[in-house]
C-alpha cells in the first residue's frame, strides 16, 4: 500500500512538472509569433521589449508582485506555504528564458505565425490543465485568481478574466508611456484569452479524471457503472 502511495505520488509531480515545462514552452511560443503575448504574460512581454531585460527575468518580477498580491487578497487566511511559488517561479522563468533561445523562429510571416500562435494555446491549455489538476504549488498568477475568487465568492472563471482584462490594460498604459500601446499585446493576446480557457475544458474532458486517478487524487471509476 505505500510502495502504492509513492508511486501515485512520484506520478503526481512528473505530471506537475510535465505540465510547467508544457506551459513554459507555450507561453514562450506566444510571444515568439510576433501576435503578442498572453494576455497574464502581457505586462512581462510589453517591459521585455521596451527595456531589454530578458522575458524571463521580466517574468518573475511580475511573479513576485503576483505572490504578494496573493498575501494582501487573502489577509488573515494566507498561507505561508505560499511561499513555495517563489521556488517555483524562479524555475519556471529559467525555463522561458532557455526555451526563447532555444527557438530561433522569427516572426513575419503570418501564416507561419498563426499556426504558431494555435500550437501556443494548444500547449498552453495543456500544461496550464496538467499542472493545476495536479493540486501541488500554483503558478503565481493561478495562484491570484484562485485567490481572488475565494475572496470575492465569484466563479474562477470569472476572476481568470477580471485578472487577463487588468494585466492588458496594464500593457496598454507601459505601451503607451514607450511610445506604442499595442508594444506587447496583439491580436494573439485576445486569441489567448479566448482559447487557452476553452482548451483547457476541452483537455479536462478527455484526460483530468485519467491523471488524478493515475496520481492518486480522485479514485478510479467503477467498472459497469453508467
Amino acid at each position: 500500500m505505500k510502495q502504492s502511495s509513492r508511486k501515485q505520488l512520484l506520478t503526481r509531480w512528473v505530471i506537475y512538472l510535465a505540465g510547467m515545462t508544457i506551459l513554459a514552452m507555450g507561453l514562450t511560443l506566444n510571444t515568439k509569433t510576433g501576435l503578442g503575448a498572453s494576455a497574464v504574460t502581457s505586462v512581462a512581454h510589453t517591459l521585455s521589449l521596451a527595456t531589454g531585460y530578458t522575458f524571463g527575468n521580466i517574468t518573475l518580477v511580475t511573479y513576485l508582485v503576483f505572490i504578494a498580491a496573493q498575501f494582501i487578497i487573502k489577509g488573515k487566511d494566507r498561507n505561508w506555504l505560499d511561499l513555495l511559488q517563489l521556488a517555483v517561479s524562479v524555475i519556471f522563468t529559467r525555463f522561458l528564458d532557455l526555451f526563447k533561445a532555444a527557438v530561433p523562429y522569427q516572426s513575419g510571416n503570418l501564416p507561419i505565425d498563426l499556426l504558431l500562435l494555435v500550437l501556443s494555446i494548444v500547449l498552453t491549455g495543456t500544461g496550464a490543465a496538467m499542472s493545476i489538476g495536479m493540486e501541488l504549488v500554483p503558478n503565481p498568477a493561478d495562484g491570484v485568481v484562485n485567490a481572488l475568487s475565494h475572496r470575492t465568492g465569484k466563479e474562477l472563471g470569472v476572476c481568470k478574466s477580471w485578472f487577463d482584462v487588468l494585466n492588458v490594460t496594464v500593457s496598454l498604459v507601459l505601451g503607451i508611456f514607450y511610445g506604442n500601446p499595442l508594444l506587447g499585446i496583439g491580436i494573439g493576446t485576445i486569441a489567448s484569452m479566448l482559447g487557452i480557457g476553452r482548451f483547457i475544458s476541452l483537455f479536462n474532458r478527455f484526460f483530468r479524471k485519467k491523471l488524478r486517478t493515475a496520481a492518486g487524487l480522485e479514485e478510479p471509476a467503477a467498472v459497469g457503472t453508467h
